[in-house]
This record gives structure tokens, C-alpha cells and sequence, in this order.
């Protein structure tokens, strides 16, 4: 089975009228274990992630002011979270649980977190729902205890991953890769290595296309190794993400990814990335498509 991250912290404290659907890694970890793709066997909880992997990439500033709760209210409105105990506690676990199933996927060829893709926040602040980049994080990790070299980042979000595009802007190791709407957040963009900036209203054939030729690109790279933002925010129904991607195109889309890598034998580390569907059912099966392909895929071949 897929080695599946999840941690009850995961749900914060920030009150059931936030805009953030907080409550959909709860949920999601309750559909996953319900559709027997979670079960004793391989799920798996993490350590808050530490001081030294997090300085591998955020600021000791910007690390403190998490720690003792003293971001300042710009600093506070920017991440648009409130910084409670439960908002830290969440940002060390989902981080050390994107660790985690980064290590797991070295082992499995696959593996997920349920949270994860906390693409927006930069070295030293918090941006967009974003506390510390936990891809970033978890990349550095692998660089520096795992012998990897080269890592992509493949970024579906449908938000651009400015933060993570920032924070690898002048590093050979990693290959950030984004394809999001051209007229979304954030305003202002960062340079990835490849951005591919999309229309509103593209649909499926087309965005299927473009995810194609994107993995066909990389496949002539030698990479060592693949972190997967899976944002569901390109759904039609999205409230904020302004595509028109059905729940069959996200399907064949993750299919496409993960197939792309798994048959090459290049360790894939998927992560939740974000997702702000009306229907907050739908949300959470959208969310499980990531972890239902990983494990569809790992249950044939045995």
C-alpha cells in the first residue's frame, strides 16, 4: 500500500467561519480510511518538523516569530491565518509530515501527505494560507542527508508557487516547475525555472495537453527525484481558481503525473497543494484523487 502522512493536527483552531476550509484534512483522512486506501499498514505520523531543517531554508527571524506567536498584524493578515497555538502547532507537523513522506517515497517510490504544499511562503514570511514551505523544506532535507542532487518541483496548483520559486531562484539541485493561471494570486510573480501561465476557462483536452508536453520536457532531465503539488483549485466549481477543469480532467491529470514518473522509477512525494470548491464534499474527493492514484497504481502491480 502507499505510505499515506497524516497527522490530527493537520485541523487548526481558527474558527468555522475562516475562509480556509480547514476542517477538509479531518475529512479527508475520514474518506481515505472509509475507502480502505488508509489502514493500519500504511499510515504514518509524523514529528513536527525541527528548528535545523526548517533553517535550511526560512530565516531564524521568521522561524521565531512562528514559534512565540509575534507576527505582526500585517505579517498576520498577509498569511491570512491567525497565529493561535493550534496555526503553529499545524505548521510544524504539516511540514514534518511532508518530510516525512519524502523519506517514505525514497523507499515505496511513492508516498503522500494529506496536507502539504505550502508553495506561497518565502524565506522569511508567510504568505497566502502559507506558514513555512514544506516542500522546500523537505527538498533541502533530501539534498543534505539523502544524496539526492537534482529534484523537481512540479507545481499544478493554479496559483503560481512564488514562495518556492523564490527560495530555489539560485539553486542548481532544484527545478521548479509552475502551470497556473496567468491572472490569479499571486499580483506580483517570481521566476521559476519553467512557469507556464494559462488562461481563464481552459478546459480539459487543452490543460491535459499542456501538463503533457510539460512531463515529456522534463523526462529529458535526469532527476533524481519529484515532489508533486497536487492543487485542486483548477476545478470548474473552484471558487477562486477560474479554470474549467472537470473532476475527470484532475483525474487524468494525476494519472498522467504520477504514471509519468512511477514507470521511470523516480521517486514521487505527493502533497495536497490547495482547493476552495463550493461544495465542500467535492473538495475533499477531488483532494483523494492524488492518494487514490498512488494507490491504485501500487495495488495492480502486486
Amino acid at each position: 500500500m502507499v505510505p499515506i502522512v497524516n497527522h490530527p493536527d493537520y485541523v487548526a483552531q481558527i474558527g468555522d467561519d475562516h475562509k480556509f476550509p480547514i476542517k477538509k484534512f479531518g475529512e479527508l483522512f475520514q474518506l481515505l480510511k472509509n475507502d480502505g486506501i488508509i489502514s493500519e499498514k500504511n499510515l504514518h505520523i509524523p514529528n513536527p518538523a525541527t528548528i535545523q531543517d526548517l533553517t535550511r531554508v526560512h530565516t531564524n527571524e521568521y522561524i521565531s516569530k512562528i514559534s512565540n506567536l509575534t507576527l505582526s498584524k500585517e505579517e498576520e493578515r498577509k498569511l491570512g491565518f491567525p497565529i493561535v497555538p493550534s496555526v503553529r502547532q499545524r505548521s510544524f507537523v504539516a511540514t514534518g509530515g511532508t518530510i516525512l513522506a519524502a523519506q517514505l517515497a525514497l523507499q515505496s517510490g511513492l508516498a503522500c501527505n494529506t496536507a502539504g504544499g505550502s508553495h506561497h511562503a518565502f524565506a522569511s514570511s508567510g504568505n497566502g494560507y502559507c506558514v513555512f514551505n514544506d516542500v522546500a523544506v523537505a527538498a533541502r532535507k533530501l539534498i543534505a542527508e539523502h544524496n539526492i542532487e537534482k529534484i523537481l518541483i512540479f507545481d499544478l496548483d493554479v496559483h503560481q508557487g512564488d514562495g518556492t520559486a523564490k527560495i530555489f531562484e539560485d539553486d542548481e539541485n532544484v527545478f521548479t516547475l509552475s502551470i497556473h493561471s496567468k491572472k490569479n494570486y499571486p499580483l506580483n510573480k517570481q521566476l521559476s525555472n519553467l512557469d507556464i501561465e494559462l488562461d481563464e476557462g481552459i478546459k480539459d483536452d487543452q490543460y491535459l495537453e499542456v501538463v503533457f508536453n510539460s512531463l515529456e520536457e522534463m523526462n529529458k532531465k535526469k532527476f533524481d527525484y519529484v515532489f508533486y503539488v497536487a492543487g485542486v483549485d483548477v476545478h470548474e466549481e473552484d471558487r477562486i481558481g477560474k479554470f474549467k477543469i472537470s473532476t475527470e480532467g484532475i483525474k487524468r491529470r494525476e494519472e498522467l503525473v504520477i504514471h509519468n514518473f512511477y514507470k521511470k522509477r523516480i521517486p514521487l512525494c505527493g502533497v495536497l497543494g490547495g482547493g476552495y470548491n463550493k461544495d465542500f464534499k467535492q473538495l475533499i474527493f477531488l483532494h483523494s484523487l492524488l492518494h487514490r492514484t498512488c494507490h491504485n497504481l501500487l495495488h495492480h502491480e502486486n
